[in-house]
């Protein structure tokens, strides 16, 4: 039965090889509990945010009222939809897709993380695929936008492989010195002519698009 007050806990995206699905509680906690064990090398920081750099006992309760807090802010003005990305039953990381004012402006913007132990294997590439699919294919969107620390080769090298152009640079404190973010962007036509597939699948879209007031415009038409 769909949820009568918070259609996001029924949106669910799949690929052949992963699913992800609106992070609840019970999610929360195996995500918490999966950073906790180790997302990046220790002696780097590949978030903007460092959220990771915290002692271990402290990462789970502040993740659970991250994940409270950004469920709560949620609006049609600005949302930022956090998801736990699994293989088979085992929750392997997390991707988001967040946007400002997108009814009008029609674009977004993706993040991710792995646990450590599921780096290497290609999962990266193919949640960043999916989130896709929802942002363009669920939402409407007419552009993505990403951004990865210039020594974060694993995300750029999904950046890269996706199509992805470049978009400038932002200027960050990064453990106490001046860093720059690489920044990229997708338009809607590249990816519904190179990235998009016939193979990833999107269940709850129409209610959770009515939840953030956007309106199917004329765009899905011509496709």
């Amino acid at each position: 039965m769909p949820h009568p007050y918070w259609p996001l806990f029924d949106l669910v995206v799949r690929t052949p090889r992963l699913t992800l699905r609106y992070v609840d509680d019970a999610l929360a906690v195996e995500l918490a509990t999966l950073a906790a064990a180790g997302v990046h090398d220790p002696d780097t920081m590949p978030f903007a945010m460092p959220w990771t750099d915290v002692p271990s006992p402290e990462l789970g309760p502040n993740a659970l009222r991250f994940y409270w807090r950004t469920r709560a802010d949620t609006a049609p003005e600005s949302w930022n939809v956090l998801f736990a990305v699994l293989e088979g039953d085992n929750v392997v990381g997390s991707t988001s897709i967040g946007a400002d004012g997108f009814a009008v402006v029609r674009t977004f913007e993706t993040g991710s993380w792995l646990g450590r132990r599921f780096q290497g294997r290609g999962l990266g590439t193919e949640m960043r695929v999916a989130t896709l699919h929802l942002g363009f294919l669920g939402l409407d969107a007419l552009e993505a936008r990403t951004g990865a620390f210039q020594d974060n080769q694993a995300s750029l090298g999904v950046t890269r492989k996706l199509g992805y152009e470049p978009n400038g640079v932002t200027v960050h404190d990064r453990r106490g010195i001046r860093d720059h973010i690489n920044r990229f962007r997708m338009s809607r036509q590249h990816f519904l002519e190179n990235v998009r597939r016939d193979d990833v699948e999107i269940d709850g879209d129409a209610a959770v698009r009515e939840q953030l007031g956007i309106t199917v415009s004329d765009i899905r038409c011509s496709e």
